[in-house]
């Protein structure tokens, strides 16, 4: 009878009430870790904005509505924000544990926990390099920019203020560029940028290699549980087979831009990246053409069209397949400009705050994500894009606060179709 009494209760902790509210519950946690991570990122910034930032990031779209279904999207995004959280505070034994979570919630996180040890080895070594043989006022060049303390870059700034208990000097994540006129004669960019890291990795093997075991650990045994299962995932292994979908990485970095229109597609920006391009031609002509290349050449050869995207009609990715992308046989190739233009961007404005080979391993990690997964959704993008919010260093409140009506549109939009605008099919009951 007792044992009736368990199973009874267990039944209602379980209702599909219960069940949902998990992730609404989860949603208040990660609104948290996405300020923590701010404040960790930028803590010359005051306490108002980071507050503010992290709640219209709390908005986004592709998060907000799934705190309300019972789903992982949520939980993989705040353990990975922890993760990542505790890698920036150099807990790199309990970040690797967050790592091994994350990737038993989804398993395509092995590749974001590889990024963040990759760039956590990148960032010890950069500030390994810049207290070697430099006073505390000097500053190191590489590439084409200046790493400058924050306390230096926002100290003119009304909108940030110095907080005491934080080194600002000592912690790589905190550093932010600024772009010089002598540094291209100095260095030649991402090449000297891997040189140094190779070096400096050379000789600091040792500690690198006691810091980041924990994460090379949970790497093998995610390399033994591929082995084992015959595939990266665990569900249906059909309906998931990799395939080459190099177009993947293109529709991520329009939806993203799209979602950060404000800080994509202004006058501003264009102006900025128009100057940025004819600052550095023709190296940034020859990068244009053959991005534009490789694009053209993804949707017309790399363009897959999922099963479960043409037969499912109660997701948007099936209107914008359907009505936009192949509205038209030429639609998908006139598209291929705003898939540059929003890839430039992106690295544009990453390339503002973190070094080149940070602004490749994003790069690489999003790609890696991405192509091999055959069906278009939106929600793989979630992460790659927290990222790039995270570390795109805009202060403008303005830009910010258009961001988050579109997010508050886009949510009061969608919750109204899905309440409604329900679907009724005569085969079902």
């Amino acid at each position: 009878m007792l044992l009736l009494q368990q199973i009874s209760s267990f039944s209602d902790l379980c209702s599909t009430a219960i069940l949902r509210s998990v992730n609404g519950v989860l949603a208040v946690l990660c609104s948290i870790l996405i300020y923590e991570t701010i404040t960790e990122l930028w803590p010359a910034l005051d306490r108002k904005r980071a507050t503010f930032y992290a709640v219209i990031l709390s908005l986004y779209p592709l998060h907000w509505f799934f705190t309300y279904l019972y789903y992982t999207d949520v939980a993989s995004l705040i353990v990975f924000l922890a993760m990542y959280l505790m890698s920036l505070k150099k807990r790199y034994l309990l970040s690797a544990l967050l790592g091994a979570l994350a990737v038993c919630i989804r398993q395509t996180n092995i590749i974001w926990m590889f990024f963040v040890a990759c760039t956590s080895v990148i960032d010890l070594i950069m500030n390994h390099q810049r207290h070697r043989g430099h006073t505390q006022k000097s500053n190191v060049t590489i590439g084409e920019k200046t790493l400058i303390s924050p306390k230096e870059d926002f100290s003119a700034n009304p909108g940030f203020r110095r907080r005491k208990g934080k080194s600002t000097v000592d912690d790589p994540t905190r550093v932010v560029p600024r772009e010089t006129a002598m540094s291209r004669s100095q260095l030649s960019g991402l090449i000297d940028e891997i040189q140094l890291i190779l070096v400096q990795g050379w000789h600091l093997k040792w500690e690198l290699l006691v810091s980041f075991s924990p994460f090379l650990v949970v790497l093998a045994a995610f390399v033994a549980f591929v082995c084992w299962n015959g595939s990266i995932v665990l569900g249906a292994k059909e309906a998931h087979a990799v395939s080459p979908h190099f177009a993947q990485i293109l529709y991520f970095a329009i939806v993203s831009a799209m979602f950060s229109a404000p800080f994509h597609f202004t006058l501003d920006r264009a102006i900025s990246l128009l100057q940025s391009f004819w600052k550095h031609r023709p190296s940034s002509f020859a990068l244009l053409f053959g991005a534009s290349a490789a694009s053209l050449l993804s949707v017309h050869f790399f363009s897959i069209a999922h099963p479960y995207l043409l037969a499912d009609n109660r997701h948007y990715p099936f209107y914008i397949w359907r009505k936009v992308i192949r509205a038209h046989w030429s639609v998908k190739y006139l598209l291929v400009p705003l898939y540059v233009y929003s890839w430039m961007s992106i690295v544009n404005i990453l390339g503002k705050t973190k070094s080149r080979i940070w602004v490749l391993a994003y790069f690489l990690a999003s790609a890696v994500t991405l192509v091999p997964a055959p069906l278009v959704e939106f929600r793989y993008y979630t992460i790659p894009f927290f990222i790039f919010m995270l570390n795109c260093a805009n202060y403008e409140n303005s830009k910010w606060l258009l961001m988050g009506v579109l997010f508050v549109g886009v949510n009061v939009f969608t919750l109204w179709m899905f309440l409604f605008r329900p679907f009724h099919w005569d085969h079902e009951p």
